[in-house]
């Protein structure tokens, strides 16, 4: 799929704005930011899992830590990770929309758009999910996904954005995630009651063994499952916010003020709900979805005002690279083996090594090989989007 420069900016990123005599810009933060998020969602920072404990760096230890999930409540900063993708797909919302309007797009005709967009997404999910797809054993198939949810969250944000304010979009996040506190608190489940959040006696794992169809990826429930959409969308909503502000008459200054505040407010609100709602990705709670919001507000202030606003721009250019083919990279991640790749072209050079480091050697020589495929499609301006 080739474009010339200026269709590929217009497709890729939103932000651009392209002016006949003059050169396209660009918000090349969000490139960044996504291609940032892109890294350590497809498997990026394995190789740093895979030396905790192995250097005697307590640094190195920590950040392997802070790259596994916790087993129930808690956090750890790739809990962040996904819910950060959510929040940027919200980003670019607001200016394909209103791009579309300006271009004599219908309601309807965005509609249907955000719709197949989302559909697309949700079939390459289960694709991506269950390799091979067991046609014939419909029960073996995992119909939750990542790229379901980013689908289907994308789709709800476009209708409420089309139908609401800004201050109305803000009233609906604020219902969603009340409304799913009092529902995990006060709807009993059969043989615990309300209010349990343990893994076997909470409301969303009840949901989803007697709702959700197919294989459930933690078995008693799925993380990506029914219930828990409804807060998850609530992250792409507060991106469509950021994106508004992105894209507002205020001064650069003032966007960073903004941005700022309403991380500031997230964390904090996150940080005081989860004093009863605990901290919980598996259940995605209110408190979690505010926390991880906050957190992507201040994000995007960071590689905004570095980026964008003074311009320190080139040691951003690696994760651009792959910023601009997110789903590409997500899933020749999945459906490639570049581990295998990279052991067959490097083990003969790390061989010298102790073999306790040959594992994380082998993914960094992975993720070596994935970021230059994205290079190769970058130089032949070839994007693959949806």
């Amino acid at each position: 799929m080739k474009k010339s420069l200026p269709e590929e900016i217009s497709a890729q990123n939103p932000t651009a704005s392209v002016i006949p005599g003059e050169k396209p810009k660009r918000l090349i933060s969000i490139d960044s930011l996504r291609g940032f998020d892109m890294l350590l969602i497809s498997g990026g920072g394995t190789f740093l899992v895979l030396l905790e404990n192995k250097t005697g760096l307590p640094w190195v230890d920590w950040l392997g830590r802070q790259l596994q999930h916790p087993p129930w409540n808690g956090f750890s900063f790739y809990d962040f990770i996904f819910p950060l993708f959510l929040f940027i797909a919200g980003i670019s919302l607001p200016y394909s929309i209103n791009k579309g309007l300006e271009s004599g797009l219908s309601k309807n005709a965005l509609y249907k758009k955000a719709f197949w967009r989302m559909l697309i997404l949700i079939i390459l999910g289960i694709l991506d999910k269950n390799h091979p797809v067991k046609f014939f054993e419909p029960d073996q198939i995992r119909l939750a996904s990542v790229l379901g949810r980013i689908g289907i969250a994308g789709f709800i944000t476009t209708i409420l954005y089309l139908n609401f304010t800004l201050y109305g979009r803000i009233v609906w996040v604020g219902g969603i995630l009340v409304a799913y506190y009092a529902a995990l608190f006060l709807i009993p489940v059969p043989g615990y009651g309300a209010g349990d959040l343990s893994i076997e006696g909470n409301l969303v794992g009840w949901f989803d063994r007697n709702f959700l169809p197919g294989r459930l990826l933690q078995k008693i429930y799925d993380e990506n499952g029914l219930l828990t959409q409804l807060p998850a969308l609530c992250l792409t909503m507060l991106g469509a916010v950021g994106g508004d502000i992105l894209r507002s008459d205020e001064k650069e200054s003032k966007k960073i003020q903004l941005l700022i505040l309403a991380g500031i407010i997230g964390i904090g609100l996150g940080l005081l709900w989860s004093l009863h709602f605990p901290i919980n990705k598996h259940l995605w709670t209110s408190s979690f979805i505010l926390l991880t919001g906050g957190m992507a507000y201040i994000f995007l202030s960071v590689f905004y005002w570095v980026i964008d606003v003074m311009k320190y721009q080139k040691w951003a250019f690696f994760f651009q690279v792959i910023g601009m083919n997110s789903l590409t990279i997500y899933l020749v991640y999945h459906f490639i083996d570049f581990s295998q790749t990279s052991k067959i072209l490097f083990s003969g050079l790390y061989a010298p090594v102790p073999e306790q480091y040959h594992r994380a050697l082998e993914a960094l020589g992975a993720l070596a090989l994935v970021w230059l495929l994205m290079y190769f499609l970058y130089r032949k301006k070839i994007f693959i989007k949806i």
